[in-house]
């Protein structure tokens, strides 16, 4: 029992320095962030054109390089087809300006079928 004590007054006492100390500033590890995808045409969801296809594809393929590469941590979109469906993606960047270029590089965003919103980011828990 006494053991148990000293180890909970130990945790409680040296736990906190232990997280500040992995934050990404003092690892060298990159920041987080997410960057939200909503369709700008809702129809494109349950009918896309030929061009939309393409360029969801073009997405897709994007979003699998940086993946290859490291960056992406998980990227997907809810199942729903109405106006409250999104896309998201949660990625490792250097800056706010370099997560800024990897969101306004996604060939959706930039080819104008999505419309992006990019945050600040912190996973806190995984599967």
């Amino acid at each position: 029992m006494k053991r148990a004590a000293w180890f909970i007054l130990i945790l409680v006492l040296f736990c906190p320095a232990i997280l500040r100390a992995q934050t990404p500033e003092r690892t060298g590890l990159q920041k987080q962030f997410l960057y939200r995808v909503r369709v700008v045409r809702v129809e494109m969801l349950k009918s896309p054109t030929e061009k939309e296809t393409a360029i969801v594809e073009e997405h897709f393929n994007y979003l699998k390089e940086l993946n290859s590469k490291g960056v992406i941590i998980l990227a997907g979109r809810t199942v729903n087809d109405d106006e409250t469906s999104f896309g998201m993606v949660i990625f490792h960047a250097e800056s706010e300006s370099a997560a800024r270029r990897i969101m306004e590089g996604d060939p959706g965003v930039r080819k104008g079928i999505f419309r992006a919103d990019l945050f600040p980011f912190r996973v806190a828990l995984m599967e």
